[in-house]
């Protein structure tokens, strides 16, 4: 079955199951790979994206659930917005990535933040990025990496 959807501001045909989550839509149907697995189970973040700017896990929201005017938006894409493209600096600035690997989730769960919150504390900061789980424990760098965006964005 195909289903179109807005990715990236661009309409794209997804041949699978309504059942397929977004994620393995995206990488394995759409060869955008920026967004990774995980855990599979909504629990670790490395899968999020934006549905119509909102952070979800990509893992186990099918592409049923995705309306026809809905808008996916995945870290090929953050930069397009300035204040994805501020996360991202200020990501660079501060050295988070270690091995790289949760992100992407990182990167689009914080700004999914900043989008709705131009001013968070730390206790915002750390609710916001709790569902994202870095391995290499960079979560200082990554509070000081969104603190250093906002105020970029101020």
């Amino acid at each position: 079955m195909t289903t179109t959807l807005n990715i990236n501001g661009r309409r794209m045909a997804v041949d699978a199951d309504p059942s397929t989550p977004i994620l393995w839509a995206l990488r394995d149907k759409l060869q955008l790979n920026g967004t990774k697995f995980g855990c599979g189970a909504a629990l670790c973040g490395a899968c999020t994206v934006h549905l119509d700017g909102q952070a979800i896990r990509a893992c186990v929201t099918p592409i049923s659930a995705v309306g026809p005017h809905q808008r996916i938006t995945t870290i090929e894409a953050v930069a397009d917005d300035k204040v994805g493209k501020a996360v991202q600096t200020a990501w660079v600035q501060h050295d988070v990535a270690q091995c790289g690997y949760c992100q992407s989730g990182q990167i689009m769960s914080a700004t999914a933040l900043l989008q709705q919150n131009k001013k968070p504390t730390d206790a915002d900061i750390d609710a916001a990025m709790s569902g994202n789980v870095c391995r290499c424990g960079t979560y200082v760098r990554i509070r000081a990496a969104i603190h250093d965006a906002a105020k970029a964005l101020a």
